[in-house]
Order: structure tokens, then C-alpha cells, then sequence
């Protein structure tokens, strides 16, 4: 574990990063170094996100809800994770968190929640979401901090899917000889499909069998969780996923 706290910058609210830059924190920064960490001047954060790397920086005044800090050196370039994208049903809050955290921590690009026939609710507090995936980020040292894009019907996300990238299904009581390789081979770009608590519907796995860009996965025999089947579903495909500098194809 690091020494010293890690705070994503966020590239939209701050110039490009220099040696020497002294940057004005956020009131939400500075309470967390100053009133949580119980810091003070003089003592090393680490700032990061995908377009600056991440750089060691001190702290150079810190009151209350104000604070400035002084970048010092880059120590890792920019790049960002080329990990596959989630549509997943919004599940109890706790859960929904959960999902977004692992989620995070695994490498996804993107979230996507979809509205399914057993979706438990339509409304998500995506404020805190953001926060949780921001969070995640610092703690697991990524660069970046992965989308949480706004909910809309699972049919419609679908039918907006790149035809080129591969859409992994996860489905329940499915043969795990029924999938084509042992270990699927995910692309960056692909994505995980992620049902409600209570499963697809019949006609909705119908509907997934028959899209062109689906492809079933079975994550063994048993019936799991829907906040541990994505998990489970992010793994088995992380593998091979890779992070490439900022910029790369």
C-alpha cells in the first residue's frame, strides 16, 4: 500500500500537469487531506489521471475546505485501460455499488446500466456512482476513471452495440460446453452483459440469442448473485486485457 494518498485530477477542471504547477484544490480535496488524513503542509500526495500520468506532489497551504499542493515530478506517463465495457440491471443500492466498485478495480471502460424486464429500479443516484468509481480508481492505482453512462432500455443499448465488438452474455444454468472456447478471447471494446436479480426473462434470452453480436458465456454450474456474477464475468474476460499509453490504438 502506498504512503501517501492518491486524488484523481479531473483533466476538465485542471490545465495540462508541469513540474513546479501549484494547483488550487477542490473544497471536497482539501477537507479529506486536511480534516480525514489530518495532513499538513509539507507533506507528499500523489495526483494522477489519464491525460497527465500520475505525478508526486506536496502540499503547499491546507485550511479547513482550501488547499494548494505543488507538483514535483511525473513518476508513471499517461495511459489508460483497455478493459471491456459492462451493461449491467441496476440491483439494491448496496449491490449497484458493489458493481460499480469491482468494476472498476477489474479494468471495465465503461458502464452501462440497462432497464430489463426484473429490473429492480429505474432511478440511480449517479453523483455518488461517480464517486465510488472515482474512489475505486485511487485505490487501485488505474489512471483513469472509468464512464457511468445514463440508464436507458437493454433493447435499445443493444441495438446501438458496435456490429464489430462482441457482446458476452452471461446466462444462468447454462451448458459450459455451449460456449465456443474454454477462455473467451475479449477484445477491448467488447462488453459483459449482466442480468437483474431474478434473471433474464425467457423472451429476453431469446431476444439475446438471436442478435448477431451476442455471444453466451457460463460461469460454471451454480446460480450466482447478479454483483458476483459480474465480477466473476470481468475476470474470466480480463484476461489478456491490457492498459496502453494515452492515445494508442
Amino acid at each position: 500500500m502506498r504512503d501517501s494518498p492518491r486524488l484523481f485530477m479531473d483533466p476538465q477542471a485542471y490545465p495540462q500537469m508541469q513540474s513546479g504547477m501549484v494547483i488550487r484544490l477542490e473544497a471536497d480535496r482539501a477537507h479529506y487531506l486536511g480534516n480525514v488524513l489530518r495532513l499538513g503542509a509539507g507533506a507528499r500526495v500523489v495526483v494522477f489521471n489519464a491525460r497527465d500520468g500520475e505525478w508526486s506532489a506536496t502540499i503547499e497551504t491546507l485550511r479547513r475546505d482550501r488547499g494548494e499542493i505543488r507538483l514535483v515530478h511525473m513518476d508513471r506517463p499517461p495511459c489508460v485501460t483497455r478493459g471491456p465495457d459492462i451493461l449491467f440491471a441496476p440491483l439494491k443500492r448496496d449491490a449497484t455499488e458493489m458493481v460499480i466498485r469491482m468494476g472498476t478495480e477489474l479494468g471495465v471502460g465503461c458502464f452501462h446500466p440497462v432497464i430489463t424486464e426484473r429490473t429492480n429500479t429505474h432511478r440511480l443516484n449517479g453523483a455518488r456512482l461517480s464517486a465510488i468509481a472515482r474512489e475505486a480508481s485511487e485505490q487501485c492505482e488505474r489512471l483513469d476513471v472509468p464512464a457511468i453512462r445514463p440508464i436507458r432500455p437493454m433493447t435499445d443499448a443493444i441495438a446501438h452495440y458496435p456490429a464489430d465488438m462482441q457482446l458476452f452474455v452471461a446466462l444462468e444454468r447454462l451448458d459450459p460446453t455451449a460456449q465456443e472456447d474454454e477462455i473467451p478471447r475479449a477484445r477491448p471494446g467488447d462488453a459483459l452483459l449482466i442480468g437483474p436479480e431474478g434473471g433474464f426473462s425467457p423472451p429476453e434470452q431469446a431476444f439475446l440469442r438471436r442478435q448477431p453480436v451476442t455471444r453466451v458465456l457460463s460461469l460454471g454450474p451454480l446460480v450466482l448473485r447478479a454483483d458476483t456474477a459480474a465480477a466473476a464475468g470481468l475476470a474470466l474476460l480480463g484476461a489478456g486485457i491490457r492498459r496502453e499509453p494515452a492515445g494508442g490504438d
